[in-house]
């Protein structure tokens, strides 16, 4: 059996005006949110993806469908806690996580420490063991046109 395992993962969801935006597990001020089943926290989706494929337990979308009634408006911090359970299960935790955030506004850096202490906890990580970086595309695709926010997590499970 390993003594470390490391695991991708992606996420995207579509912005309108009028929805909260939820990302790392805080509220953020903002004027548009994201389309969703659930809140819609792309980095929390991407991580539990990440964490997912490091366990080589197929996807987000495997485990908690957006077909169901059960995940409707589901808080993602929730969904982590149900990844993290897999992952102990398994018999791992996290060694490390480092998510990138991808949105052209608002912008993240207020947020970002607020992020890693929500991630932390969640992962019962110590907050020096997760990274939250924010970028911008300049401008360009549907991220810089502001139709979209997308995340890439990386994770390192180590046995626990």
């Amino acid at each position: 059996m390993e003594n470390f395992r490391i695991g991708n993962g992606y996420d995207v969801h579509a912005l309108a005006e009028g929805l909260p935006l939820r990302l790392g597990g805080v509220d953020i001020e903002s004027p548009v949110g994201c389309v969703a089943h659930s809140d819609g926290d792309v980095p929390i989706h991407a991580l539990c993806d990440a964490i997912l494929g490091a366990l080589a337990l197929g996807d987000i979308g495997k485990h908690f469908p957006d077909t169901s009634d059960e995940f409707r408006g589901i808080d993602s911090c929730i969904l982590l806690e149900r990844t993290m359970a897999l992952a102990a299960e398994a018999g791992y935790r996290i060694g490390n996580a480092d998510i990138t955030v991808a949105l052209q506004r608002p912008r993240l850096a207020p947020y970002i420490e607020r992020m890693r202490e929500r991630l932390a906890g969640l992962m019962s990580a110590p907050v020096d063991a997760v990274s939250v970086k924010a970028t911008t595309t300049e401008k360009l695709g549907f991220v810089g046109r502001g139709e979209g926010c997308e995340a890439y997590a990386v994770v390192l499970l180590v046995r626990a």
